[in-house]
C-alpha cells in the first residue's frame, strides 16, 4: 500500500464555476451497476483513479473514495473529513423527498456527532454494548435459530432471505433493545428500517424514517417508566445522562447498523458456502470454513458497500483531486477492500481481518458491535448447515440476483432444497 500521508491534506485551489471536475461524472445508478457493483469500481478506478466523479440521485454531486489508503485516510482524519452533514455545499438543490435524505440529513444523533460530543455518544453505545453476554446471545441466536428452521424444515424447501436470515437479526436484535421479538408492530419497524435504508420502487424512505422514530420514542419512554436488562434501559442510565430524544436517534443507529447489514453478512455467507467447490467438502459438516466463509464474504461481498459520507471542513486534495469545502464524499468501503494496491495479483485473501467492511476511525462501528454482528451470524449459518446438512441451492447460481441498491449489498432471494426434517 502507498502511504496517504502529506499530500492529501494540502490545501486545494479553488474549482472554476460549473465544478469542471465532476465533468463526465457518472451516476450511481442503474441496474448493470447495482447487480455488479465490481465492474463499475473497476471502471472508474481506471477513468479517475482512488477518487472518482459521481452523481446521486437526481444529478448531485459528489466523491466516491474508491482506493483502500484513501478511505483509511479520510476516515482517520476528521478534522479534515468530518461527519457534520450540515456543512454540504449542496443542500439548495436536495428537494424534501429526496430518498437519500434519511442518510444524509443532519439528525442530533452519534452519526453526525464531532469532536467531544460524538466521543461521548459512542462511549454510552459502547458500554451499553458490553453489558452483552456474548455466551448468552449466543443461546438466544441458538434458540431463535432453532425456532426459525422448525417452522420450514418440514416442507424440504426455504426462501432463507426472508425465513431466516433477515428474520434472525430481527429478533435478535429487538430483543437486545427490549421490544418483542415478534407481533405487527415490531414487523413494522424492521419493515420501515428496511425501507429507510434500501428502498424499493414505491417506497418512501423518508416517510419509513419517521415511523422508526415514532416507534422508538414509545420503547424509549416505556423503559424510561420502566428499566430492564436491556440495551435501551443501559442507554437511559448511563452517566452521561442522554436526553430521551439522543437516546432515540442513538437507538436508530444501533438498530440499522445491527439489522439489515447482519442479515446480508448471513445470506451473503450462506450463498458462498452453497455456490463455491473450495467450500463444498465442509459444507455438510457445517464449522469446518464458515469462519473462513464469513470474513471472505466481509472483503469480496460486504453488506454495506457504500456509505455516505463525510463533508469536506475545508478545501483539500486526496487521491489527486481536488476537494472543495462542503463537498460531499461516499466511502466505498466494497471498493476499497478489493482494491488491486492491496491485492497487487488480483486475489483477495480472507486470512486477516483488515478489511474496513466495519469502516475505520473514530466513527467505525463501536466496539463490540462487530463482535456482536458475528455471534449473530456465526450462529445463524452454523445452525442452520448442522439442522439441514443437505442443504442445497434449489436454482442454478446465476440465476440468484442481488437488491437493486448500490448501498447495500443482499440478495432478493435465496432458494433452497433438502430433506425434510420431522421434528
Amino acid at each position: 500500500m502507498t502511504d496517504p500521508g502529506g499530500p492529501y491534506a494540502h490545501p486545494a485551489p479553488p474549482a472554476p464555476p460549473g465544478c469542471p471536475a465532476h465533468a463526465g461524472a457518472v451516476p450511481l445508478t442503474g441496474l448493470e451497476y447495482q447487480q455488479t457493483p465490481s465492474q463499475l469500481y473497476r471502471a472508474l478506478r481506471r477513468e479517475h483513479g482512488p477518487v472518482a466523479p459521481v452523481l446521486l440521485d437526481g444529478g448531485i454531486p459528489a466523491w466516491l473514495v474508491l482506493g483502500y489508503s484513501e478511505v483509511t485516510y479520510v476516515t482517520s482524519h476528521d478534522e479534515l473529513f468530518a461527519r457534520d452533514s450540515r456543512r454540504w455545499n449542496q443542500w439548495e438543490n436536495i428537494p424534501q423527498d429526496w430518498p437519500l435524505l434519511p442518510f444524509v440529513g443532519y439528525q442530533p444523533s452519534v452519526l453526525f456527532a464531532e469532536g467531544e460530543e460524538h466521543r461521548r455518544r459512542a462511549g454510552v453505545i459502547t458500554e451499553a454494548l458490553e453489558g452483552v453476554d456474548q455466551f448468552e446471545l449466543s443461546h438466544d441466536c441458538l434458540l431463535i435459530a432453532d425456532d426459525l428452521i422448525a417452522r420450514f424444515a418440514g416442507s424440504g424447501q426455504a426462501e432463507l432471505m426472508a425465513d431466516y436470515a433477515h428474520a434472525l437479526p430481527m429478533r435478535t436484535v429487538v430483543q437486545l433493545c427490549g421490544m418483542p421479538t415478534s407481533g405487527e408492530d415490531t414487523r413494522r419497524l424492521v419493515d420501515d428500517l428496511r425501507i429507510s435504508l434500501d428502498a424499493g420502487e414505491g417506497d418512501d424512505p423518508v416517510a419509513a424514517y419517521g415511523r422508526v422514530g415514532e416507534r422508538l420514542r414509545r420503547l424509549v419512554e416505556d423503559k424510561r417508566a420502566a428499566p430492564g436488562p436491556d440495551v435501551t434501559s443501559r442507554m437511559l442510565t448511563h452517566p452521561a445522562g442522554l436526553t430521551d430524544e439522543e437516546v432515540v436517534q442513538d437507538l436508530i443507529s444501533v438498530i440499522a447498523a445491527a439489522q439489515q447489514p447482519t442479515a446480508n453478512w448471513i445470506c451473503n455467507t450462506l450463498r458462498l458456502l452453497l455456490t463455491d467447490e473450495r467450500f463444498a467438502v465442509n459444507v455438510s459438516g457445517g464449522r469446518l470454513s464458515v469462519g473462513e466463509a464469513l470474513n471472505e464474504v466481509l472483503w469480496l461481498d460486504t453488506p454495506t458497500q457504500n456509505f455516505i459520507g463525510r463533508w469536506a471542513v475545508r478545501d483539500v486534495q486526496l487521491g489527486g483531486r481536488q476537494i472543495r469545502a462542503g463537498d460531499c464524499l461516499v466511502l466505498g468501503l466494497a471498493a476499497a477492500n478489493t482494491d488491486p494496491q492491496i491485492w497487487p495479483e488480483g486475489h483477495v485473501g480472507a486470512e486477516n481481518a483488515a478489511h474496513l467492511s466495519f469502516s475505520n476511525g473514530e466513527h467505525r462501528c463501536p466496539y463490540p458491535a462487530p463482535l456482536l454482528a458475528d455471534v449473530m451470524a456465526r450462529t445463524a449459518v452454523e445452525t442452520l448447515l448442522e439442522r439441514l446438512p443437505d442443504l442445497v441451492l434449489a436454482v442454478n447460481p446465476e440465476e440468484l440476483t442481488w437488491r437493486p441498491s448500490i448501498w447495500m449489498r443482499g440478495l432478493s432471494s435465496l432458494p433452497v432444497r433438502f430433506t425434510p426434517v420431522v421434528r
